[in-house]
């Protein structure tokens, strides 16, 4: 029988950093993920299509992250976890370079399927590795550090691309990101401690995981709240653009205080779902609800969008916590799994929403697409009650 040898123990400095270099490459998977929303308008004027074909740029990585996140986690389970991070940061350097020098639309959709197979593969090997990087003691600020990387892409990463791309071009954000994976890849190799596979993650293991009652809960509020959001966030700009009627500038200021308040948003809800699971998901999913439904009529002023915009910041900061909470508790001897299942119907849903925003956006109106994403949210804030209502004793 094989045994396991023990890593000598490292510096903390080293050890705190390569927990850094996961959550810098975090911010750049997540930042190269979403970027498209805040120039979506640019890209589609471009490559002359409209803001909903331009919306494929969103839908793209999501269904490919979703189909990747299970497949490569039972596909490279036996695998060192160190390269295979380092090898999907090279992808995903290689992904942005492509979209920057792209001469027709159909190779920007190739790249963001690169983008995609990052997203999938990164962000389920990274999301639990907080515990083999710092002592017992650190790992939960660890892994809060790890996290915190998802909010930090759409307070910095976004309005900061969005900055860039209007003021130097779209593809040059593009190739800046590309830039900060590289980076990224250079820290990983130089901080990351080898990282053999320790728990080998089944298909049997992810398939017993959806069999549990728990577990189709989350994936239900999960699908509703993420359909919700995407369906409509992915269009903010050219509704703040065409309805509010922001200049470029002004859109990545309110996209900017929209983040802000999305990193308010996931330290609250972390704070809450560790004593009122129930309510912290089911509040984020009403509030979500009421800006979005509300935009088309108090957005049309900058004062009322700035204000919606920051209620569904804080309300969208607390999604992720509160989804990846429900799934955990669900399985909660199989983590790694849960948080396979987690990005898989993330991913999955975040494209659905895009596509079928982008459908709404081209047959109606942007503002059509606020209604039905309030509405679709409001469904899963009374869904999710209901059904983790406490049962009454026979």
């Amino acid at each position: 029988m094989a045994t396991t040898t023990l890593a000598p123990p490292r510096p903390p400095l080293i050890s705190w950093l390569a927990v850094a270099s996961i959550t810098l490459g975090i911010f750049a998977i997540v930042t190269s993920e979403i970027l498209p929303i805040g120039l979506l308008t640019t890209i589609g004027a471009d490559f002359r299509v409209t803001d909903g074909t331009a919306g494929l740029t969103m839908t793209l990585p999501g269904f490919v992250a979703a189909v990747a996140a299970p497949v490569l986690t039972v596909a490279t389970a036996r695998l060192d976890r160190r390269v295979m991070l380092c090898v999907l940061m090279a992808v995903l350097a290689a992904a942005d370079v492509l979209a920057a020098v792209a001469g027709a639309y159909w190779v920007v959709l190739a790249s963001r399927v690169l983008v995609g197979l990052t997203i999938g593969g990164f962000w389920s090997i990274a999301a639990g590795l907080a515990s083999r990087l710092v002592p017992p003691a650190a790992v939960g600020t660890a892994t809060a550090v790890i996290f915190s990387a998802v909010p930090l892409g759409s307070v910095l990463g976004v309005p900061a691309g969005t900055f860039i791309g209007h003021l130097a071009g779209w593809r040059t954000a593009f190739l800046v990101l590309a830039a900060l994976s590289v980076l990224v890849l250079v820290a990983l190799l130089r901080v990351l401690p080898p990282l053999p596979a320790r728990q080998v993650t089944g298909a049997r293991v992810l398939l017993d995981l959806l069999r549990v009652r728990g577990t189709g809960i989350a994936l239900l509020g999960t699908f509703l709240v993420v359909l919700a959001h995407f369906g409509t966030y992915t269009y903010v700009t050219p509704f703040l653009e065409h309805v509010t009627r922001l200049p470029p500038a002004a859109v990545s200021a309110v996209l900017l205080a929209y983040g802000a308040a999305g990193i308010a948003g996931n330290f609250l809800a972390g704070r809450m779902v560790a004593t009122a699971p129930r309510l912290a998901f089911a509040v984020c999913g009403g509030l979500i609800a009421a800006a979005t439904a509300l935009l088309p009529l108090a957005g049309t002023s900058p004062a009322g969008a700035v204000v919606l915009l920051v209620v569904w910041g804080l309300a969208y900061g607390g999604v992720p916590v509160c989804s990846q909470t429900w799934f955990l508790r669900a399985a909660p001897g199989a983590p790694e799994a849960a948080t396979v299942v987690f990005t898989s119907s993330f991913q999955a849903t975040f494209a659905l929403g895009a596509l079928l925003g982008g459908t709404v956006v081209d047959a109606f109106s942007v503002s059509a697409a606020m209604v039905a994403g309030g509405l679709v949210a409001l469904v899963m804030a009374g869904s999710f009650s209901w059904l983790t209502r406490p049962r009454r004793a026979a």
